[in-house]
């Protein structure tokens, strides 16, 4: 409308809502929530157990080798154009050899597409899948990215459950009996976000059996590959790949990236990886020693020690198992031990302001009344952040 004019304009734009739905049901969106009833005047430093970047913890620094490959990228000044879609040759070519050193097959660059993480990888597949009436079956809990893309896709979501009482192994049962002729694909996390857990060989066939007989494809969520410490060895889920077809998503940001013409056609109008990182993969790969894995997964270890056997002191929360891999735990909240909390998003409101530990209400993941707790941070701040939420139970204990 014109200054001084008094005739009313009628917009014919407004804020897309969808977008605002799906932003709520992401794991930033509820932190973020938390994070704003953190005591401003508390002087102790802020726990983060809530998130899954351990980058900030000098124990968890990432390798100098991979530091020095993206400064020799750049410097190298033959990565400052675009690149391919599908990104560039040198890194795809690198990461289907690397990847291949676990598989019984060899795949080619041809079978690799660089994305901009995990996230953007998500995004591709289900923006790919996402016909008329298709439904995709996902785990509970899980990672909520899947769900805020699913509903921006308009992608019918449908979850089986993970159970807790079997290791947190998929109800194959559920699969079977939510499927129908409109199921493109489900999804499976391993090592497990959030849950902590390793699937077995045995049940990772068995996972890739039922998607062959529902005819479906399998989305491996394995971003938190090789980060394993307990008694199952991590196995890719493309070793069954001769069983059912199967899409792997990883991200070099954890262990240190890949996710047949839909998804082309889709990075064609998407953005993509910086090429000085794509320029560094190859050099990463190469040169990063096994040593600085071991160092990663020892003190993994160690923490999920600390947290496992922390919680055993905290009546009010309970672990099912102990984890075995990534960098997450769920933990069951007992509210009948509590005298004024209400349920796990009181419970994270509540500790966040009383004792400035971020953790992450289960809600967010799919289980109400849950909490995950992040392990990956230093040893003695993981040590003092369970200290804290023993002694928020202490406070908020039912009196006997």
């Amino acid at each position: 409308m014109e200054n001084g004019s008094s005739t009313a304009v009628r917009w014919g734009f407004q804020g897309n809502k969808g977008l605002s739905k799906a932003s709520a049901i992401t794991i930033r969106g509820i932190l973020n929530e938390v994070m704003e009833n953190i005591d401003k005047a508390d002087p102790r430093p802020i726990i983060p157990l809530g998130h899954g970047d351990p980058s900030a913890f000098p124990c968890f620094r990432t390798t100098p080798f991979a530091e020095d490959a993206i400064a020799d990228a750049v410097r190298s000044a033959k990565f400052n154009g675009y690149s391919p879609t599908v990104g560039i040759l040198p890194a795809r070519r690198a990461i289907a050899e690397y990847l291949s050193k676990d598989l019984p097959y060899k795949l080619s660059p041809d079978d690799v597409y660089l994305t901009i993480g995990c996230t953007q990888a998500i995004e591709v597949m289900l923006t790919v899948l996402a016909r008329p009436n298709a439904n995709i079956l996902l785990p509970r809990p899980g990672f909520p990215l899947y769900e805020a893309r699913a509903a921006f896709s308009h992608l019918e979501v449908r979850h089986y459950d993970l159970l807790p009482e079997k290791g947190w192994e998929v109800d194959l049962d559920a699969v079977e009996a939510l499927a129908d002729e409109n199921t493109v694909a489900m999804a499976i996390i391993n090592p497990g976000n959030p849950c902590g857990n390793v699937f077995t060989y045995q049940h990772l066939k068995q996972v890739a059996k039922t998607a062959r007989k529902l005819g479906i494809l399998v989305i491996a969520d394995e971003v938190y590959d090789h980060l394993t410490f307990g008694s199952n060895p991590f196995v890719p889920m493309g070793v069954f790949g001769s069983i059912a077809p199967v899409i792997t998503v990883g991200s070099i940001s954890k262990r240190w990236i890949v996710p047949v013409d839909c998804i082309k056609g889709f990075l064609n109008i998407s953005a993509d990886p910086a090429t000085f990182i794509q320029g560094a993969i190859p050099q990463i790969l190469e040169k990063t020693k096994d040593d600085f894995f071991s160092k990663i997964v020892n003190v993994l270890r160690e923490a999920a020690d600390i947290c496992y056997y922390g919680i055993k002191e905290i009546p009010c929360i309970s672990c099912p198992s102990k984890p075995e891999g990534s960098m997450f735990v769920m933990v069951k909240l007992n509210l009948s031990l509590l005298e004024d909390i209400k349920d796990d998003i009181d419970f994270s409101f509540k500790l966040a302001k009383e004792e400035s530990v971020i953790v992450l209400p289960g809600v967010a993941v799919g289980l109400k009344n849950w909490l995950r707790i992040t392990f990956a941070i230093e040893p003695s701040s993981l040590e003092e952040g369970l200290g804290r939420i023993k002694a928020f139970y202490q406070r908020h204990a039912k009196k006997q």
